[in-house]
């Protein structure tokens, strides 16, 4: 019976990432965009003490492993979608482009797709055991969340075309399943020259949340990725 108890706890925990996800998936619809990036943000929190949880009570499972994947691709593939989605229905389209405004939209769902993809080879690849290949689903997530909650009145002008977001979108889910090395934040010691590459991440981190505020956050997952492309990492 303690078994059986101490195996669900990290489940219980992955089943918090999902609810938090349907959570954000609601708000993204709704195009409460703070919303949607608070639930987000819980999810991933859920997501780092669910495999935190598993390793410390040594309770691995190929359940645990199939449902943490499902958990992920709605809170960190469907939420972003979502928020991309409304956020094309709020967008200005010029003359040009009425004929594909109603279809725009659905292309945000290529998020959604690629980050399944993502999981898909997270699980099967085992270099990644101790950094990444590809930007993980987490980081793409808050970037989309962050960054239409942070500045969305400039994404929403007449300034701002459509193409340019779709543009970022075809991106990022190219970046979901590159095979881009990027470097990870697990420190064994706490000495510049082992971990000279995080520290140079986290410093730069912290007057891009200052002055940034809410869309700080999605450009510090740009300067995760450029920092990972110009160092070619993976620690």
């Amino acid at each position: 019976m303690t078994k059986v108890i101490k195996n669900s706890i990290p489940n219980t925990v992955t089943c918090l990432n999902l609810f938090s996800g349907c959570i954000a998936c609601v708000m993204a619809f709704e195009a409460k965009y703070e919303l949607a990036l608070l639930f987000i943000a819980l999810s991933s929190i859920f997501d780092f003490f669910d495999g935190l949880l598993a390793r410390m009570l040594n309770a691995h499972s190929i359940i645990g492993k199939d449902l943490d994947s499902l958990a992920d691709d709605v809170s960190f593939g469907v939420a972003p979608s979502l928020i991309v989605f409304s956020l094309f229905k709020e967008m200005y389209y010029p003359a040009s482009m009425e004929f594909i405004a109603p279809y725009m939209p659905y292309t945000a769902f290529l998020i959604s797709v690629f980050s399944a993809l993502r999981l898909a080879k997270f699980n099967n690849d085992t270099r990644q055991t101790s950094s990444f290949i590809g930007v993980p689903v987490p980081a793409n997530a808050l970037f989309w969340a962050s960054l239409v909650a942070g500045i969305h009145p400039i994404l929403i002008s007449e300034s701002f075309n459509p193409l340019y977001l779709l543009a970022l979108v075809c991106l990022f889910s190219w970046l979901l399943v590159s095979e881009t090395p990027m470097f990870s934040l697990k420190f064994k010691s706490l000495s510049w020259k082992d971990n000279k590459v995080s520290f140079s991440f986290l410093i730069i981190c912290i007057p891009l949340l200052v002055f940034l505020k809410v869309s700080g956050f999605a450009a510090v997952i740009v300067w995760y990725i450029l920092l990972s492309l110009l160092t070619g990492k993976r620690k």
